[in-house]
């Protein structure tokens, strides 16, 4: 079989450049030590519904006035799916997930995380003003991710 020599160099040039671009990613990975945050918890995606405290996912007021959220998100819910928190409280957000990564956003606030298998997300908030705030999943989960929200009243 004969190939030409442009055809061969193209080949050539096209190989070369995908070895560059590979060079290159893992350079910058090694150059700016990319790798997942050390401070995150780590969670056995197949027993989430039986390690504490996402067996039992909801709120809870802390001894400082401030509180705790956890939520687990799973395909095509959040549990909880409705939770209502004191206006002016700082909420510190757990999440993570059981199946598939997820999209934990809230609109109008600065909480945008992923809900990964086998880790625990934190982000944490104070919402300053009352309202209904809409928890919503931006990863695609599947053929029901439209349907996957919870909502957050501040009274």
């Amino acid at each position: 079989m004969h190939v030409h020599k442009y055809e061969r160099w193209w080949l050539t040039f096209g190989v070369a450049m995908l070895i560059v671009f590979l060079g290159v990613i893992v350079f910058a990975a090694i150059a700016d030590n990319i790798n997942p945050p050390t401070g995150m918890t780590q969670i056995d995606p197949t027993k989430v519904a039986q390690t504490p405290p996402f067996d039992k996912p909801g709120l809870r007021k802390l001894p400082d006035g401030s509180y705790e959220a956890y939520y687990v998100a799973q395909v095509f819910s959040f549990a909880p799916a409705s939770v209502t928190i004191p206006i002016g409280s700082k909420v510190t957000f757990f999440v993570t997930s059981p199946d598939v990564v997820h999209g934990f956003f809230i609109p109008d606030t600065d909480i945008n995380m992923m809900a990964v298998p086998g880790w625990v997300n934190t982000d944490s908030h104070t919402f300053t003003r009352a309202g209904e705030y809409l928890l919503i999943c931006h990863e695609y989960c599947g053929i029901g991710h439209q349907n996957m929200f919870a909502k957050i009243e501040v009274r």
